[in-house]
């Protein structure tokens, strides 16, 4: 399996670039539970190895690489939550995690390496929007790895709050079995009422529930 490499980041660094933060989100398809964000900055000197796309890795290697990034990287997490993302809709609550992650890291990084093809609106540092980063960039990989444990390890508290929808094996994801759940438990405060299957069950009087 290739991994991602440090290239953006040394192409970077040779620009005169110290504190290169990587920004990634997790969350945008589930139907329940927040946008989670997280922004990485790594150290060049003690960068773990294997880091990669989280959705590649298992579960195991994802919770060992957090441990490892957690005692030599500089980390920050947001969210938005399930009223901002019924608010705004999932893109813009997706950036706004995002905005929220880099604000809170201190001091602030000088630039950015985004995963996707957009930028946020609300970064104004210099800033890098790559496609499928978190499979090219150790730094976006990182945010990735620590974005996902972090929202996942959410999604199995909120299960305990709320069994019968799967969230500590789907995470919110739009299962089978988190349809039918859903269908027969009824909708919880952290479903995304903005969001299809939702919306129908909620309003199944005025529209064909699948």
């Amino acid at each position: 399996m290739n991994t991602a490499d440090d290239s953006l980041e040394r192409e970077l660094r040779a620009q005169g670039f110290l504190r290169i933060a990587g920004v990634d989100e997790v969350g945008r398809g589930p139907i329940a539970g927040p946008v989670t964000a997280a922004a990485v900055i790594l150290d060049p000197q003690a960068t773990p190895e294997g880091l990669n796309d989280s959705k590649k890795l298992t579960a195991r290697r994802r919770e060992a690489l957090e441990q490892a990034l957690s005692g030599c990287a500089e980390i920050a997490i947001a969210h938005a939550s399930v009223a901002e993302i019924d608010e705004i809709n999932i893109l813009r609550a997706s950036h706004l995690a995002m905005e929220r992650a880099v604000a809170a890291l201190d001091p602030p990084p000088d630039f950015l390496l985004i995963d996707g093809n957009m930028i946020p609106a609300g970064l104004s540092l210099p800033s890098r929007a790559v496609i499928g980063g978190d499979a090219r960039s150790v730094s976006i990989s990182a945010a990735s790895i620590m974005a996902k444990t972090c929202r996942d390890r959410l999604m199995v508290d909120l299960a305990q709050q709320h069994p019968g929808y799967g969230w500590e094996s789907n995470a919110g994801y739009p299962t089978k079995s988190h349809k039918t759940a859903l269908r027969n438990l009824g909708v919880t405060p952290h479903h995304r009422r903005s969001f299809k299957p939702v919306h129908n069950i909620l309003y199944q009087d005025k529209s064909v529930s699948d």
